[in-house]
């Protein structure tokens, strides 16, 4: 033990003692740094920059200083140990930043465009560079006159502010689109392909008629697509010229194209050298059959199922080519896709790169294969269409590089993240709903992880509202699209209806992915409705009592004796359908169902080919107090008839029937109107009671069945520019509601019998219903002026009702539309 210590205590002593053979060499730290020659300079911002007293320390704080710019002259000494700086100023100080007369684009954007910045150094050639810069950035907003001069205003100590004064001048926008080279498509329908427009009267409103070279260059594509779909395989653009005019300021744009003859499919073959795949087999799986219109996406979406359902059968390393051969002189592509057994190459990983928002397992799961998995190219592509279509990026671009290994490589996918979330409030009127307006956020891309949010609320003449939804696209991991909505609603009476509806609760719903196009949707949704009736002085409508009782107009407190021409019902009435249905209260609703949504137009804010179909069924009964079983089936199939006249047949249908000891509550029957026959008013068909004299047209009762078809075609209105939006559509429709079921004698409820002929002076509300419902199909046709407005689609229908029951309601004029700012 005593040679330990002592082994201890001979360590200690050394580590001291080279500590104090060191003390010499150690430079001592200044204590305090003191500026001269410049005023104004903190010596804590100085400071930092020397980290030393020796020599080497100070030159290097000194060379550092320099290069900043801020000073023209410095040297350093460490005096009685201080670090005395001297500084000569060499250039001015920017105390800010400032911009004036900028209206188009905010401050904080301009401060991003500029390289000049507060706290640095002045530089004449720096700021000149900054008017450039902020003169291209309002070139993308139309202002290609814009004037930017600076100045600067002098302050104390050396700083100055940096002020740049800008003229924005009016929107110099795209004054024409021109088109070179078509035959086939009329310049509406190229024009109608872009979402570059010219100038008019609405540019005070839009943007889309600002020269920007990656909305031309998306809607030269856009262009592309619609040829190729269509059979134009020689189809390409060999020019584009954007020209600026100064007199009048502005742009031209020229496209010159080439569109070759249309093809049509002369047959379809799939070749396979895999042994046990069998060709013929696959052709099925090829959307396009021999005589169809030759269709580039109808390959590509061969060439994806094919490679799916190869790789299903144990041959992950399959790739699948398509070839066309010609004829030039018929017009024909035979098509032919070969299936090889490929290289054996894996991905080793997947790269993702320029997400500086969206979270990168969004990005992974559009894809089919991940790392380890064998490479197939049909499966990326289909990832990356998936990418393009969830709107949360500007572009996206998928390349390969080699791995670690020959059979490895890397998959390197390329995204810049845009906007997704919105703040509008949209307002707008019609006919049957009054003025309404909402306002909403939504994102369609929260936090970065791809998920659906929108709140809205609702207030209007005849409707107020709330209503919250969520939806996660990618449930447990898998391609499922689970949510919920939340809302609440309240209908108040209006022109045709003398009551209030409250409808409050909540629905469950799943998408389940058959195909691309085909969705099943299983759903379950728990709500309150309840109906109330006011009986006020301005709106009377519950105040019926006995036909012997003293009657008090709207609730008032005044007494009087109904008389054949003074009574309960010559001020409106509900009817005691309704005034039943009030007096349960409130019911609760719990319904389980699903929905069957097939959905493969081709442009789904202004489609002109394609079937979009829904059929819905739900089961209340699972809870609650409501027992029915609902189903409903919706469908518009659109077919171009001409090429710039669109066909469109709509067929709709629905049924209810009730079960159980309760009849079917009359607020679940189905109410139509113009949605299902134009020309009629709302309620305006279906089984009425007409018992009450003083109601001429009857009360709407709703009915239990409906079914309906329209056909229209819709047209432009050649002569007016396309940017205007308008176009016009004739239709005819046809439709029927029936089926009341409910019961006509109500003495329990009212606590009296009175039941006077038909056609009676009544004296009070009669309590047995006179149900009129005859099985009729009310036809209608008319003429309809459509405007894709930038305030919101606008439509404006006139019908003309053919045939009508004696006490259906007419609306010859239906108007309706909105906006979002």
């Amino acid at each position: 033990m005593h040679w330990i210590r002592g082994f201890v205590g001979a360590l200690v002593f050394a580590v001291l003692f080279s500590f104090a053979a060191l003390g010499s060499s150690v430079p001592a730290f200044a204590q305090q740094v003191v500026v001269e020659g410049a005023s104004g300079i903190d010596p804590s911002t100085i400071k930092p920059y020397f980290s030393g007293t020796d020599p080497a320390s100070l030159q290097r704080g000194v060379d550092d200083l320099k290069a900043t710019g801020l000073y023209s002259s410095v040297t350093a000494k460490f005096v009685d140990g201080k670090i005395v700086v001297s500084l000569a100023s060499g250039a001015q100080i920017i105390n800010r930043v400032a911009f004036e007369g900028n209206r188009t684009i905010q401050k904080d954007q301009l401060e991003v465009e500029v390289q000049s910045k507060p706290h640095t150094a002045y530089s004449e050639a720096t700021a000149d560079a900054d008017i450039e810069r902020i003169k291209e950035a309002f070139k993308k907003y139309g202002r290609n006159e814009a004037v930017v001069t600076k100045r600067l205003v002098q302050l104390p100590n050396g700083r100055v502010d940096l002020v740049f004064t800008i003229d924005e001048h009016d929107k110099t926008g795209i004054r024409e689109i021109r088109f070179v080279g078509n035959h086939a498509v009329s310049n509406y329908r190229l024009g109608n392909l872009m979402q570059t427009s010219t100038q008019n009267f609405l540019s005070w409103f839009k943007s889309t008629d600002v020269y920007d070279p990656d909305r031309l260059a998306s809607d030269e594509e856009a262009i592309r697509r619609y040829y190729m779909k269509n059979g134009y395989a020689d189809f390409r653009i060999t020019n584009t010229d954007v020209a600026y005019q100064t007199n009048p300021p502005g742009y031209v744009i020229t496209i010159t194209m080439e569109e070759g003859p249309q093809y049509h499919v002369s047959g379809v073959a799939v070749d396979s050298h895999i042994a046990k795949v069998d060709g013929a087999a696959l052709v099925p799986l090829v959307p396009l059959r021999t005589g169809d219109v030759y269709d580039a996406g109808g390959v590509d979406k061969g060439v994806d199922a094919i490679s799916r359902n190869v790789a299903s059968q144990g041959y992950a390393f399959s790739e699948v080519r398509p070839h066309g051969d010609r004829d030039t002189n018929n017009h024909t592509i035979a098509l032919a896709f070969s299936v090889d057994d490929g290289p054996k190459v894996y991905i080793e990983r997947i790269d993702i790169v320029g997400n500086t928002r969206t979270r990168d397992y969004v990005i992974r799961r559009e894809f089919d294969i991940g790392e380890g998995d064998p490479y197939n190219h049909a499966l990326i592509e289909r990832g990356e269409r998936r990418l393009n279509g969830l709107g949360y990026f500007k572009k996206v671009h998928i390349s390969n590089r080699p791995g670690s290994a020959p059979d490895r490589v890397i998959v390197v996918v390329e995204v810049e993240d845009q906007p997704t979330g919105s703040i509008s409030l949209s307002g707008g009127y019609s006919t049957t709903e009054g003025i309404m307006a909402e306002l909403a956020y939504t994102e369609t891309n929260f936090l970065g992880r791809g998920q659906y949010v929108r709140l809205s609320v609702s207030d209007g003449q005849y409707s107020q509202g709330w209503k919250a939804s969520f939806t996660e696209p990618y449930f447990l991991g898998q391609r499922l699209a689970a949510g919920f909505d939340v809302y609440h609603q309240v209908n108040d009476n209006n022109m045709y209806a003398l009551y209030q509806n409250w409808t409050t609760g909540v629905t469950l719903r799943l998408g389940i992915p058959v195909t691309d196009d085909l969705t099943f949707q299983p759903n379950y949704a728990l709500y309150e409705s309840k109906i109330t009736i006011p009986n006020t002085s301005s709106a009377p409508y519950d105040d019926c009592a006995g036909p012997n009782q003293t009657w008090y107009p709207g609730g008032t407190f005044i007494p009087v004796v109904p008389t054949p021409y003074i009574n309960c019902l010559t001020n409106g009435e509900a009817p005691v359908e309704i005034k039943q249905a009030a007096a349960l209260g409130a019911q609760v609703t719990s319904l389980v169902g699903f929905s069957i949504l097939y959905n493969n137009v081709d442009n789904r804010k202004d489609p002109t080919s394609g079937l979009y179909a829904t059929y819905k069924q739900d089961f209340a009964g699972v809870g609650g107090q409501s027992e029915f079983i609902r189903e409903t089936f919706d469908s518009r199939w659109f077919h171009p008839i001409t090429e710039d006249f669109i066909g469109q047949i709509h067929l709709q249908g629905g049924q209810i029937n009730g079960f159980g000891s309760q009849p079917l509550d009359i607020i679940n029957n189905f109410n139509m109107g113009p949605t299902l026959v134009r020309g009629f008013a709302p309620a305006g068909i279906g089984p009425r009671d007409i018992a009450s004299y003083y109601n001429i047209q009857g009360a709407a009762l709703g009915g239990q069945t409906y079914y309906g078809a329209s056909a229209e075609v819709d047209f432009p209105i050649f002569g007016l520019p396309r940017e205007i939006g308008l176009k016009g559509a004739v239709f005819a429709d046809a439709g029927n509601l029936i089926g009341y079921g409910g019961q006509t004698n109500f003495s329990n409820f009212l606590g009296y019998t009175y039941c006077p002929a038909q056609n009676a002076l009544l004296i009070t509300q009669p309590s047995c219903a006179n149900v009129y419902d005859p099985n009729l199909i009310r036809t209608s046709v008319g003429v309809s002026l459509i405007w894709a407005s930038p305030m919101g689609p606008i439509r404006f229908d006139l019908a003309l009702p053919i045939t009508k029951g004696k006490y259906d309601q007419t609306q010859l004029f239906n108007f309706s539309g909105g906006a979002t700012f």
